[in-house]
């Protein structure tokens, strides 16, 4: 939507579809709930009786507290509110110097995005805190591949770089000033940074809290039995480490909504965990990443056995073969796969990241994947014995011996 390639419309679900299946339809904002009561209040005065309540209230975007981050031209995107402002504000002031703060995969999607459909038209920086983009997804060495990529494509990437403030004059952002001393010029600002998630509705009913949002179980249910909840508001569990953590990706909601319409209906399948599985695409180049990283395991305190396969889209005969890379990461003691991360120059070998992300959560082990085989075709994959998959499981295995 902010690169003007869809409208807001088509990326909600149309009120009409919703009132097609029985399900009625109000815009409002919710002000209180009445668990005592089962009643919810909204802003326009109307009461709302409820049996069971579904807390969907999300996340809003995390501004850390820089100086002049409430200068005309600073962004945050989230929602369609945020796209539509940042068009406006594109297509009316028309800037030329873009700074994302935050090198996740918001800001790299939206970057990319802008120099892709509207070339030559800005200059566009990232400044990243850590020593590489997409941090959350990638090690250094796959994230390298990615940089040296977007470098070659005009945009300059600043890494290991800590934003000190932004410039202004007569209230209008001209400048971001980093701790190194530099300063790059900027008529509009990108925060990307991370979420917070949405749960002062919770608090306020006196629901219980985790670390990263409203407490659940494997149900959706809170600490209510008569009030559910899922997506960013909540917090989730790792499903590697069992540990709490914020998970705030699409998928997992999307899941979790199943997950608590399904109790609901009166059935009991609970929702499994998060690997945080994700991808984005820039460019020609498609990134995509499961479970957790290698540095992510050394934080844990995992000790792993890593290794990195290049292969190509196509069998070596068939012309137009593009470049992939593989990581997967898997455990030491247990020698269980916990982690893959795929850097593609064409979408298909990156979407081996769901075979990934199954054999993570089937437990399976680096012996399970030298056994792989995958559907194979000269077209639309490489040649058996260039699986990447079952290569990088083969070299893991030499590893761990």
């Amino acid at each position: 939507m902010v690169a003007g390639l869809a409208a807001d419309t088509s990326i909600v679900v149309p009120d009409k579809k919703l009132e097609d299946a029985g399900i009625k339809v109000l815009q409002d904002e919710v002000v209180q709930v009445d668990a005592a009561g089962k009643t919810v209040t909204l802003a326009g005065g109307n009461t709302v009786p409820y049996d069971k309540l579904y807390l969907a209230t999300g996340s809003r975007s995390f501004v850390p507290p820089i100086e002049g981050k409430d200068l005309e031209g600073v962004m945050t995107l989230r929602g369609i509110e945020d796209a539509r402002r940042i068009r406006t504000f594109l297509t009316e002031k028309t800037p030329r110097h873009i700074v994302f703060v935050g090198a996740g995969f918001i800001s790299m999607e939206t970057a990319t995005l802008l120099a892709e459909h509207m070339p030559g038209q800005f200059d566009i920086s990232v400044v990243e805190l850590i020593d590489r983009p997409l941090p959350l997804m990638l090690d250094k060495d796959m994230a390298d591949m990615v940089t040296a990529y977007l470098t070659e494509k005009g945009l300059n990437l600043l890494t290991g770089e800590k934003v000190e403030k932004l410039a202004g004059e007569n209230g209008k952002v001209t400048g971001v000033a980093l701790a190194s001393g530099k300063t790059l010029d900027a008529d509009m600002v990108f925060i990307n940074v991370g979420v917070r998630p949405n749960i002062e509705l919770a608090q306020a009913v006196g629901l219980e809290m985790g670390r990263f949002g409203i407490k659940v179980n494997p149900f959706q249910e809170t600490s209510n039995p008569d009030i559910l909840a899922g997506g960013d508001c909540v917090e989730k569990i790792n499903f590697i480490t069992k540990a709490p953590c914020p998970g705030q990706l699409r998928g997992p909601a999307v899941m979790q909504g199943r997950v608590a319409a399904k109790r609901l209906a009166g059935l009991d399948v609970p929702f499994p965990g998060v690997v945080d599985a994700g991808g984005c695409k820039m460019f020609d180049m498609t990134i995509t990443a499961t479970g957790l990283s290698e540095s992510a395991a050394a934080r844990e305190g995992i000790e792993t056995v890593c290794a990195s396969v290049d292969s190509r889209s196509k069998h070596a005969m068939i012309p137009g073969a593009k470049e992939s890379r593989i990581k997967l990461v898997f455990e030491k003691k247990t020698k269980k796969l916990i982690g893959g991360q795929i850097v593609s120059h064409d979408i298909a070998p990156a979407r081996a990241i769901d075979t990934v992300t199954a054999f993570i959560l089937g437990g399976k082990t680096v012996a399970d994947l030298t056994t792989f085989t995958s559907a194979c075709n000269p077209d639309i994959s490489s040649e058996p014995s260039a699986e990447f998959i079952t290569v990088a499981a083969e070299q893991a295995l030499q590893k761990l011996r």
